[in-house]
C-alpha cells in the first residue's frame, strides 16, 4: 500500500471517529433538552421542599410562625448542657430514645417485609411464567391487592383483624389455632405482625410483576437445552434462572425498600399511637403537625432522608446495581 493510500485510509477513519463523536454529542444534547422540563418540575415539587425542610431543621420554627424562624444551629439534632453537679444532659433528635425506637421499628419492618415479599414474589412470578390455561386471568387477578389504595386496604384489614367481630379471629378459632380472640392491632406483641401481614398481602404482587418482567426476558432456548441435557429443575433454577433474573430482583428490591423505609399511611391508619409500630415517617408527621414542633419534625424528616439515601447508595454499590436493570 502506497503512502498516499495509507494517509487516505487514516483520514477516513479519523473522519468516521469525528462523525461518531459529533453524533454522540448531539444525542446527549437532545437528551438533556428533553429532560430539562422534567428536571425543572422535579426541582420545584421535590427539590425546593427538601431544601426548605433541611433549612427549618436548623431553626426554631413552629407551625404558626414559619416566617419568624430563627437559626439555632444543630440544637434540634443534638445539644447538651453540663449541670453544676457535673452531669451532662443531652437533648435533640439524636438523643431521643423515641426516635431510635422509631428507627428500629422502620428497619425491622423494611427488612422483614422486603425479604418475605421478594421470596413470595419470586414464587408467584415463576408460577405466572409457566404455561397453563387461564394464565391471563390469574395474572390480572393477582394484581388486585396492589391496585387497591393503601388507605382502603388498611381500613379493610382493620375490620378483618378486629378482636370483637373480625373474620380472622373467627377463622383461627374455628381451626383451633387460637384459644381466645386476639386484638391484633392493639396488642404490642402482635401489632407489627398485623402490619406485616397487610403489607405483604398488598405488595407481593408488585414484586411478582417486576420479577416476572425479568423472567420474560430469559430466552426459552436455554430451558429447552437444559431439558434436553436432563438437568434437574432445581439445579436449573439455582444455576440458570436465578442468576439471569438477579438484576430484575435487585432493582425490584431497591424500589420496594425505598417504599418500606418511608412507610406511613399503612401504619398511621392500621395502628395509630402504637409505640411498637411507630416509624420514622409517623414520628416526623406527629411532630410537624400534631405536637406543633415543626423544627423538630423537620429534623426527623431530614435524618430520615439521609438514612434512606445512605442505605440506597450502599445497596447499589455493594450489590453492583444499575437502575437500568443490569450489573455493572
Amino acid at each position: 500500500m502506497t503512502e498516499a493510500a495509507v494517509s487516505q485510509s487514516v483520514g477516513s477513519r479519523a473522519r468516521a471517529v469525528n462523525t461518531s463523536s459529533d453524533l454522540r454529542a448531539e444525542r446527549i444534547r437532545s437528551a438533556w433538552i428533553f429532560l430539562a422540563p422534567t428536571l425543572f418540575i422535579l426541582a420545584v415539587v421535590a427539590g425546593w421542599p427538601l431544601f426548605r425542610t433541611i433549612y427549618f431543621s436548623f431553626t426554631n420554627a413552629s407551625l404558626t410562625n414559619l416566617s419568624g424562624a430563627e437559626f439555632v444551629g444543630f440544637k434540634n439534632y443534638l445539644s447538651w448542657i453540663t449541670l453544676k453537679s457535673g452531669r451532662t444532659v443531652y437533648s435533640g433528635l439524636l438523643a431521643d430514645p423515641n426516635w431510635w425506637k422509631a428507627v428500629w421499628n422502620t428497619m425491622k419492618f423494611a427488612f422483614l417485609s422486603v425479604t418475605i415479599e421478594t421470596i413470595l414474589g419470586l414464587i408467584v412470578a415463576l408460577v405466572l411464567n409457566a404455561n397453563f390455561p387461564g394464565r391471563g386471568i390469574v395474572r390480572a387477578a393477582i394484581l388486585i391487592p396492589w391496585a387497591i389504595p393503601t388507605i382502603v386496604s388498611a381500613k379493610m384489614w382493620a375490620w378483618m383483624l378486629n378482636d370483637q367481630f373480625g373474620i380472622l379471629n373467627d377463622i383461627l378459632l374455628g381451626m383451633g389455632l387460637i384459644s381466645q380472640k386476639i386484638a391484633w392491632t392493639a396488642n404490642p406483641e402482635t401489632a407489627m405482625i398485623a402490619v406485616l401481614i397487610v403489607d405483604i398481602w398488598k405488595t407481593t404482587p408488585f414484586m411478582a410483576l417486576l420479577i416476572l418482567a425479568g423472567l420474560q426476558m430469559v430466552p426459552a432456548d436455554i430451558y429447552e437445552a437444559a431439558k434436553i441435557d436432563g438437568i434437574n429443575p432445581i439445579k436449573v433454577f439455582w444455576r440458570l434462572t436465578l442468576p439471569l433474573v438477579r438484576p430484575a430482583i435487585m432493582v425490584a428490591v431497591i424500589f420496594r425498600m425505598l417504599d418500606a423505609l418511608r412507610i406511613f399511611d399503612l401504619i398511621y391508619v392500621l395502628t395509630p399511637n402504637n409505640a411498637q409500630t411507630k416509624t420514622m415517617s409517623v414520628m416526623a408527621r406527629e411532630n410537624l403537625f400534631d405536637f406543633d414542633k415543626f423544627a423538630y419534625g423537620a429534623t426527623a424528616s431530614t435524618v430520615l432522608f439521609l438514612i434512606i439515601a445512605t442505605i440506597t447508595v450502599l445497596y447499589m454499590w455493594l450489590g453492583r446495581v444499575k437502575l437500568g436493570g443490569s450489573d455493572r
